[in-house]
C-alpha cells in the first residue's frame, strides 16, 4: 500500500463532501494552496466543474463518489513532490479547516418556522404576528 494512500484519501474525502456546501469556497482554497502555483488555475477549474456537477446532480453522493479516486491520485501526486506538501495536507486535515459535514432533516407544521445552519451561525429576527394576524 502506498504510504501517501491514508492522507491522500482523508484529504480527497474531506474535499468532495465540502464541494457544494458552505464550506466549500474555505475548501477549495485551502486544497488549491497545496499545489504549485502554475497548477493551481487548471485545478481551480477542475475543483469548480466537480462542485458544480455535485450542486447540479440529482445523486450527488454518486457523483462524489466519482470524483474521489481522481483527487485521490492529485493528493498522492502532490505529497511526493515533498515533505512540505504532504505536512500542508496534514494540516489541512487536522487545522480546523475543514469539520464534517452532518447529514441534516429540518421540518416544521401549521405555523412553524425551520432556522438551520450546520456549521457557522445564523442570526435571526423574527416579529410575531399580532392576535388574528397572517404571518404572510
Amino acid at each position: 500500500m502506498d504510504e501517501f494512500l491514508a492522507l491522500a484519501e482523508a484529504g480527497a474525502t474531506a474535499l468532495v463532501k465540502a464541494m457544494a456546501t458552505d464550506l466549500w469556497p474555505s475548501t477549495r482554497n485551502a486544497v488549491l494552496a497545496l499545489f504549485r502555483r502554475e497548477r493551481r488555475a487548471e485545478l481551480a477549474v477542475r475543483l469548480d466543474d466537480g462542485a458544480a456537477r455535485v450542486a447540479g446532480a440529482a445523486a450527488p453522493d454518486r457523483v462524489r463518489r466519482e470524483l474521489l479516486g481522481p483527487w485521490t491520485r492529485e493528493l498522492i501526486e502532490c505529497q511526493r513532490r515533498g515533505p512540505a506538501c504532504r505536512a500542508a495536507l496534514a494540516e489541512f486535515l487536522g487545522g480546523g479547516r475543514v469539520t464534517t459535514v452532518h447529514d441534516q432533516a429540518n421540518s416544521a407544521a401549521d405555523r412553524g418556522v425551520v432556522l438551520a445552519v450546520q456549521d457557522g451561525d445564523q442570526y435571526a429576527h423574527l416579529e410575531r404576528p399580532e392576535r388574528g394576524e397572517s404571518r404572510r
